[in-house]
């Protein structure tokens, strides 16, 4: 079993930035791919980011040179570095553990508004 606890999330002005942390229990966390999901309100759960256990990163389209996820195994912690933020990024961010296992955290808010 791996517990993930999401922070960083909040409320945000348009533009702005915020720092998500995923910090997993465990100790074999450098060995895990991890992601960054989230899910809008009325909207199916979609992929942010991925980091491999390599750290190797992938993006979606819509978050390519906006957000960017990085990892410190030392911290067994992933973040999620999102700037220019905009309205339609307001979501539930989730963080999970891709492989070897599955597991997700328990979410957290980031709602962007004036």
């Amino acid at each position: 079993q791996v517990q993930l606890v999401e922070s960083g999330g909040g409320l945000v002005q348009p533009g702005g930035s915020l720092r998500l942390s995923c910090a997993a229990s465990g100790s074999r966390f450098r060995i895990y791919d991890m992601g960054w999901y989230r899910q809008a309100p009325g909207k199916q759960r979609e992929l942010v980011a991925t980091i491999a256990s390599s750290g190797e990163t992938t993006y979606a389209d819509s978050m390519k040179g906006r957000f960017t996820i990085s990892r410190d195994n030392a911290k067994n912690t992933v973040y999620l570095q999102m700037n220019s933020l905009q309205p339609e990024d307001t979501a539930v961010y989730y963080c999970r553990v891709i492989t070897p296992w599955n597991y997700w955290g328990q979410g957290i808010q980031v709602t962007v508004s004036s």
